[in-house]
Order: C-alpha cells, then sequence, then structure tokens
C-alpha cells in the first residue's frame, strides 16, 4: 500500500535517475544540473528551496548500487566468515530453540547472504528440507565487530510462519532495527541495498530493476517499477522495488522508515504487471493497394 502525504515534498530517486519534484501545489522543484561525473553540481537551489536531508546516499547517479543480494554457498565462504559462524554457533541454537525452529533436529544447512550495505554483520540463512512441504527456515545476524547481540530471525516453521508472514512481520522488522543500529557507520546507507537486505533476512533471495529492452521476459513482464526511493518531508524514506527473482510472478516491496533512519512499516505484495499483446500487421502487395 502507498502512503500519501498531502500537501508534502516527495523526492523520488531511482537507481539510475536522481530527480527532485515538489508534491505541494503550485510549486515547483528545478532539477540540479550534472557535471561531467554524473554527479548534482553543487550550484545553490533556486527560489531558497531548501532539501530535506535524507538518512540515505542520494547525490550522485555515478554511484554504483546494488541489485541483488549474493547467495553463497557454505563451502565457498571464506574462511573468517565460517570461523565466525562456528563462533557463534551455540548462540544461534539458543536463539533458535527460542523461538522453537528444531535446530537440534534433521539436517540443517546454511549460505552466506552477501549484504554490502550492511558490512558490519554477517547474514546466514539457515533451512532444513526433508523433501516434503514442511521446510522450516530461518535468517541470523551476527555483528563482525562484536559489538552487538547474534540475532534469529524466524521464516518458516514446518511450511508454516510462526508469527505473521517474515517479509511484514514485527520481529523482523525490530531485529532489522537494532541491526542497522549496530552497524555504527555515520556514511548515508545506500538506500536500494539496505532494503534488499531487508528482503534477504526476510527469506527472499531479491534482485531488483526492470527486464533488459530485448529480453523475452520484457514481453511478460513490461510493467514492473523501477528501484524508488521517494524521501518524504523530515527526511524519512519509501524504498520501493520489485522482486524480479520470482517472475513471472515478481513481488513488490516497499519499506517506510522515519526521519530517524528507524523502518516502521513493510509490506509485500505482487507487483503490478502490464502485460504485452502483440499485434500482428497486415502487409499487402502493390498490387493489392492500387485495385
Amino acid at each position: 500500500m502507498r502512503l500519501k502525504f498531502p500537501s508534502v515534498l516527495l523526492l523520488f530517486i531511482s537507481a539510475a535517475t536522481c530527480a527532485m519534484l515538489s508534491a505541494q501545489t503550485g510549486s515547483s522543484v528545478p532539477v540540479q544540473p550534472a557535471n561531467a561525473a554524473g554527479e548534482q553540481a553543487a550550484s545553490p537551489p533556486a527560489s531558497g528551496f531548501q532539501p530535506y536531508p535524507s538518512l540515505f546516499a542520494t547525490g550522485s547517479t555515478s554511484t554504483p548500487y546494488a541489485r541483488a543480494i549474493r547467495v553463497v554457498p557454505a563451502e565457498e565462504m571464506s574462511r573468517h566468515d565460517r570461523d565466525l559462524e562456528a563462533g557463534a554457533e551455540s548462540s544461534i541454537q539458543e536463539r533458535a530453540g527460542f523461538q522453537s525452529l528444531g535446530f537440534n533436529e534433521g539436517d540443517w544447512t546454511f549460505q552466506q547472504l552477501d549484504c554490502p550495505a550492511l558490512p558490519n554483520h554477517l547474514f546466514l540463512r539457515f533451512s532444513r528440507n526433508d523433501g516434503t512441504r514442511e521446510m522450516s527456515m530461518f535468517s541470523a545476524a551476527i555483528p563482525r565487530n562484536g559489538e552487538g547481540k547474534v540475532r534469529v530471525i524466524p521464516i518458516l516453521r514446518k511450511g508454516y510462519s510462526l508469527f505473521s508472514p517474515a517479509p511484514i512481520g514485527a520481529l523482523t522488522i525490530s531485529a532489522f532495527n537494532h541491526i542497522r543500529a549496530e552497524e555504527n557507520n555515520d556514511i548515508p546507507a545506500d538506500w536500494l541495498g539496505t532494503g534488499l537486505c531487508y528482503a534477504a533476512l526476510a527469506g527472499a533471495s531479491p534482485q531488483a530493476g526492470q527486464f533488459p529492452v530485448g529480453s523475452p521476459e520484457l514481453l511478460q513482464l513490461p510493467g514492473t517499477i523501477p528501484p524508488t526511493l521517494e524521501v518524504t518531508k523530515g527526511g524519512g524514506g519509501i524504498v520501493r522495488f520489485a522482486d524480479l527473482s520470482t517472475a513471472p510472478h515478481p513481488m513488490e516491496w516497499n519499506m517506510t522508515f522515519d526521519p530517524k533512519g528507524k523502518l516502521v512499516k513493510a509490506s509485500h505484495a505482487p507487483a503490478p504487471v502490464a502485460h504485452y499483446q502483440p499485434h500482428v500487421v497486415r502487409t499487402l502487395e502493390i498490387n493489392d493497394v492500387t485495385k
């Protein structure tokens, strides 16, 4: 569900374009010119307009935005990360026990979720699948610098969500806010990478964006939205993107952050698509036209 703010300034920024728009009635905000490096020029905005400060990095179109979360098999993880997982396994087992995830039952496997936007944590996804639909799964976050707690985010227990679905659950949102607070990073965060990390911790293997022109998928899904950041009045933000990894049924993610960077709401629903219908163009011979 999209939030509406009457008479409020919105700043729409995609991963490919940094454009400033005003939603206030009767006003407009000029787009600042870009320099040769693709960055917004530092010239002062016209008419005394002061843009709201953002908790996310938004100033340059040359920034290499994250587009997907890389899932790394356990055997391909670095030795340091394997040792970090081994050292935290007792804490993971204890916290998984609190959630009745059955971590002591059956054979569990794990993978690393590579989230560059949150570099001070190691993210793992644990799963157990006995070949039936009763899969159990949870994510774990391990602080790399020792400052913070090992956290477990339940996703599935024997095929069912423990509480509300993980992508929108209060437990997932709370854990994510604690993780971000433990990052201790004064540099504005990559907004799209932050959203992708949340989706990965909630159980997805997200791939954001739109299908490239000319791809076969484009004929089926030309209407998926590009990754978008809306900066709201006061400096909060709404991160929105379509996860193409679930094609042909992409899912839309929306995450609302307050001006202090706290995630206050998340939604996860089928993305709207506009299906392409090919049209056959009739051709005529020149003799048929002149008759």
